[in-house]
């Protein structure tokens, strides 16, 4: 074992940025230990920007050997939304084989406890911090985002993510003491008295299986949540985006060894095309907790078939802006538009339907017709996304082929006011880069789905928003209960100056358990959450059944057992 990695080590170098990071989830105050700009990196052991370039091509084309048992194929087909095929091959693994070598090498890790889980994690996580720009390039090739927004929300926000589990992690174990003296008296008789030891145990394998879109972003809290309190973790990645995992995983399983655990508590579980191992290995015994990221059909699958597990799901939601009235008229249409702009909507945060009174709004500059507000939003979209270079770096690339058809499709929905259009990436001449779609309907007369509901109130993944004409802004409320509670909603927007339509929202969203923002008109947006401060989801809708980062997130990944024994003589 290298002797850096020592546990009093690891304790003495991490436990102040724990204690920080408790401090933080605590006050729910602006932190965070990873810079977000590039330029911080290439010093002291970290990736410059051309070394994370380098890195990132010397994996393409290679055979990512992680060491795992179990291992009986090589697989691995992902080619970039910018065009390029990877190469990159991964281990294919026999369960059989695998799952055993996991929950063995769990007695070791449960036995190490709380703060040694944690800081060993940190250990983790500021290794994979330090190769920032490679996992930035790694993400940006399989979700399709656009470099920066790769190396942010792939890099700096994905590790912050995961520390503030690591965090709610060791609150949640640290509430019970490690042990106790019991003494109950007994009046005249000598007392009753026991020593009491209390262990926190985990449930048994957990079962991460990743989104295309933010593979780190998502993947990351429950991979730290279920490591930090004693169990192994199986990362089975979207096969469309293995790499930014499978580079975790290869990361996780040298800290572990060096740090004298066994590298199985963390192992991948690559597919073949089509395979859906995901659908085997989730009933399986050994699999006691599963994160979910994904569709709405298969998160339900899930929630009803592995009995025998803890299932945390993130699915669809239909996400929601109440237009009353506003003081910052321009403000409000900016950062509306680099809303539903930001990585071409494919964020399960994006803004989908604008509600809006069909006889128009009052801003500071003047009242606004249902008509002037979208052709004003419209107006600021195609502004914001005028120049090619700047809109690419914006909207990044289609991460497949089904959001496109979806954009394709939005004329069928209602009036187009907004048409997408295609933006030429020379870097990239294979990618597929387009703008947003912004369709009108009419809550009085909708276009309707297939299942005869209003084609709205699905969600529309991509970059299609549905500006919807509400009879006022009462009705935009109901509708927004109706949706968050039918359809689930990861986040609700409003924007008015009015207090009795601010607190009509803020009590449906309170009903329902929606996250909400309110008047955002600056620099920051409805689709963004800064770790240890903002919840993500909230675990009260159909959207998700867990919030990114609360107590309830973690505490059930682990159980309390007690052992008590006869006090020795003279303890009382």
């Amino acid at each position: 074992m290298a002797a850096e990695l020592t546990v009093p080590h690891l304790v003495g170098k991490y436990r102040p940025v724990l204690d920080q990071a408790l401090e933080s989830i605590r006050t729910r105050a602006y932190w965070s230990p990873h810079p977000e700009h590039p330029k911080a990196y290439g010093e002291n052991g970290t990736l410059s920007a051309a070394e994370g370039k380098a890195a990132f091509d010397a994996v393409l084309g290679s055979r990512l050997d992680l060491g795992q048992p179990g291992t009986d194929d090589w697989c691995g087909a992902e080619t970039s939304p910018y065009g390029p095929e990877l190469g990159v091959t991964y281990p294919h693994v026999d369960p059989d084989v695998l799952l055993p070598a996991m929950r063995a090498a769990m007695t070791a890790w449960r036995d190490a406890g709380p703060e040694t889980r944690a800081v060993v994690c940190l250990e983790i996580l500021a290794r994979i911090s330090a190769r920032t720009h490679e996992f930035a390039h790694a993400v940006m090739h399989t979700s399709g985002q656009a470099f920066m927004m790769a190396f942010q929300a792939g890099g700096p926000h994905a590790q912050d993510r995961g520390l503030e589990a690591v965090a709610h992690a060791f609150a949640e174990q640290d509430r019970t003491p490690a042990s106790a003296p019991w003494s109950k008296p007994q009046g005249k008789r000598d007392p009753l008295t026991l020593e009491k030891s209390f262990t926190p145990v985990p449930r048994g394998i957990a079962l991460l299986i990743g989104c295309n879109t933010f593979p780190t972003w998502n993947g990351y809290p429950g991979l730290f949540a279920s490591l930090a309190t004693g169990n192994a973790v199986l990362v089975k990645p979207h096969p469309r985006a293995v790499l930014p995992l499978a580079l975790t995983v290869q990361v996780a399983r040298e800290v572990l060894t060096e740090a004298g655990f066994s590298p199985d508590l963390v192992a991948l579980a690559a597919e073949r095309e089509g395979e859906g191992i995901a659908k085997e290995l989730a009933p399986r015994p050994e699999i006691r907790i599963i994160d979910y990221t994904g569709s709405t059909a298969f998160g339900t699958w899930l929630e009803t078939n592995a009995h025998q597990a803890q299932v945390y799901t993130e699915k669809a939601g239909v996400n929601t802006v109440v237009i009353d009235s506003t003081d910052d008229y321009k403000g409000m249409l900016a950062n509306l538009a680099f809303s539903l702009s930001l990585y071409s909507g494919q964020m399960c945060t994006t803004p989908q339907n604008l509600l809006i009174p069909r006889d128009g709004i009052s801003t500071d500059a003047g009242a606004k017709s249902f008509d002037e507000v979208v052709t004003d939003l419209s107006a600021a979209v195609t502004g914001l996304l005028s120049d090619d270079t700047r809109a690419a770096g914006l909207l990044g690339a289609l991460v497949n082929p089904g959001v496109k058809g979806r954009l394709d499709a939005a004329p069928e929905y209602g009036e187009v006011a907004l048409a997408s259009r295609t933006v030429d990436l020379p870097e990239f001449p294979g990618a597929t880069v387009r703008t947003p779609a912004v369709v009108k309907q009419d809550a009085a007369k909708p276009v309707t789905g297939q299942d005869g509901e209003p084609a709205y109130l699905s969600e529309c993944f991509g970059p299609v928003s549905f500006a919807v004409a509400v009879d006022s802004s009462a009705h935009a409320v109901d509708l927004l209960r109706r949706t968050i509670r039918e359809k689930g909603a990861m986040t609700v927007a409003a924007y008015t100056t009015s207090p009795e339509v601010e607190k009509a929202v803020e009590e449906a969203c309170f009903d329902e358990c929606a996250q909400l923002s309110l008047n955002l008109t600056g620099g920051v947006y409805v689709n963004q959450t800064a770790a240890f401060s903002d919840f993500h989801g909230s675990g009260g809708n159909p959207a998700a059944n867990s919030a990114l980062t609360d107590g309830a997130f973690v505490a059930n990944r682990f159980r309390v057992i007690e052992v008590r024994r006869e006090a020795a003589a003279g303890t009382a």
